[in-house]
């Protein structure tokens, strides 16, 4: 669940720079979703996987939080966030 976490993090960071550009701002609010079920995956991955194998995970969740984080940044900078 690691693996699959930090792929659709580095999804969702690409698709991220895609949505900074102006007039395309409008993707964030597929963007905030989209990058909190890669965190509840990445959360998942935590429990389920041993300690010593958490690193996969804790990357994709890290990930997924930017993500979140400069999106609702972008939204609330564009007006999309009243």
């Amino acid at each position: 669940m690691g693996l699959i976490s930090v792929l659709w993090g580095i999804f969702a960071m690409l698709w991220m720079l895609l949505a900074l550009v102006p007039l395309l701002g409008w993707g964030n609010w597929f963007l905030i979703p989209f990058a909190a079920v890669g965190a509840i995956i990445a959360a998942v991955g935590m429990v389920v996987t041993a300690p010593a194998n958490r690193g996969r995970a804790k990357t994709g969740l890290l990930l997924n939080a930017i993500v979140i984080v400069v999106a609702v940044v972008r939204l609330h900078l564009g007006g999309g966030v009243i």
